[in-house]
């Protein structure tokens, strides 16, 4: 069975389209069901549509006799660090503030399966028990406890280290500061206001220009943007010039002496060449960071991540942190610059392009051709066409030895894409 409303990541869209207060309760409701009539503990980003739909979310819990502990404002990662019997954040991670979802973790924290969303799907229309026989519960010392785990299991002494942190005006707002802080940065903070409407607006993961230019307006050593929810980091260095999730995991896995880094299929191209040539495996998933979380438990490794910032090391966690990765990045770069530190990888250049489209199967001619291209570029490039998870648009990617290469290759699939399905 096909899964008409998880998509890559939870459960997404446009509040009042797509996300309705009505779907999100039914979703409380059958995911309760799903998990026995267990104990939810719930969390949300700085929306403003999250608080109703937190609250619709927990009337659903009730209704399907279950315990909804709702605990406010938390980044992603403390839900599933703190999940009961099962986890669930209202949020939409990156998107803009109109969207927003409901992301779920099982009871060890782990995102949960497609068997899992097709099998609440199915149970959205089932009723509870007579009367419900649930209730509420609010929580207020998550942000506390998430933060002593971070910072006594991730951190090091960052004293000298001055750092700009952009919280996206999202989740991490007035509490990722505070980690750098309590272990001797200097702290600059950008997209700390949450208003309910600017989230991800012109700040954090998504939008890097302003951190560029705080970084090296203050002079600061190293820029950490987040994204809304938290489970994404992006950094800068002390130029001003972004280093991406690739860069970050190549600095990490040979920091970290891994011996095997888990990535998905939007990996450059250098960092399996890097990986390579130290003697580290690299296991390939589908885009999404719970395919690479999947692969990291099914293959024993400890690390691994996405090129979009999601940096995921399972030592003493259960997924994907920003934070963590933030303060593992600091770490690594033993009183070196970011830039030093990022010259590790000979990234291929690439070349991206995004297009709206109205259907989702990919016809054939244009996979012929994506496969025709592949072959020519022979493992010195490559080319790759695929449906987005989280919006409307098919995203296509060429990468190649040289700049004009990979942009020649990504123009012509691209209008290959809109003849197609334009």
């Amino acid at each position: 069975m096909s899964r008409r409303y998880f998509g890559t990541d939870g459960v997404r869209g446009v509040v009042g389209e797509d996300i309705t207060f009505e779907l999100v309760e039914r979703l409380g409701r059958a995911a309760t069901l799903w998990s026995k009539g267990g104990r939810v503990f719930v969390g949300r980003d700085t929306r403003a549509s999250g608080e109703e739909l937190e609250e619709a979310f927990g009337r659903g819990v009730v209704a399907a006799g279950g315990n909804a502990v709702l605990a406010g404002v938390l980044p992603t990662p403390a839900v599933a660090l703190l999940a009961l019997d099962l986890g669930a954040v209202i949020s939409a991670s990156h998107n803009p503030p109109e969207y927003n979802g409901v992301k779920f973790f099982d009871g060890e924290g782990r995102k949960l399966t497609d068997a899992a969303e097709e099998e609440i799907e199915a149970l959205l229309n089932e009723d509870g028990p007579p009367g419900g026989g649930g209730r509420v519960d609010h929580v207020a010392v998550a942000t506390e406890s998430y933060l002593e785990h971070i910072v006594e299991r991730f951190g090091s002494d960052l004293s000298g280290l001055k750092i700009v942190v952009d919280c996206a005006n999202g989740a991490y707002s007035g509490i990722a500061p505070k980690a750098f802080e309590q272990l001797g940065a200097q702290v600059s903070t950008i997209g700390s206001d949450p208003d309910g409407t600017n989230i991800n607006v012109g700040c954090g993961a998504t939008d890097l220009q302003t951190l560029q230019r705080a970084v090296t307006g203050a002079g600061a050593d190293v820029g950490i943007a987040f994204d809304g929810d938290g489970d994404r980091m992006l950094a800068v260095d002390a130029r001003g010039q972004v280093v991406d999730g690739d860069q970050i995991l190549a600095i990490l896995m040979l920091h970290l002496e891994v011996e095997l880094v888990a990535v998905t299929v939007m990996a450059n191209l250098g960092l399996h060449r890097l990986a390579e040539e130290h003697g580290i495996r690299v296991v390939t998933t589908d885009v999404g960071d719970r395919y690479v979380l999947e692969a990291l438990r099914r293959e024993g490794g400890l690390l691994g991540g996405e090129q979009s910032g999601h940096i995921i090391y399972l030592r003493d966690h259960v997924t994907g942190d920003g934070l963590a990765a933030a303060l593992l990045l600091c770490a690594a770069l033993e009183g070196h610059s970011l830039e030093r530190a990022a010259a590790v990888l000979r990234r291929f250049p690439q070349a991206k392009e995004n297009i709206s489209v109205g259907r989702k199967d990919l016809p054939q001619p244009l996979l012929d051709e994506v496969e025709r291209l592949n072959t020519r570029l022979d493992g010195k490039g490559r080319v790759l066409v695929r449906h987005s998870g989280t919006e409307p648009v098919i995203r296509v990617l060429a990468e190649a030895e040289t700049r004009s290469e990979a942009e020649e290759t990504c123009g012509t699939i691209s209008a290959l894409v809109r003849r197609e399905l334009g």
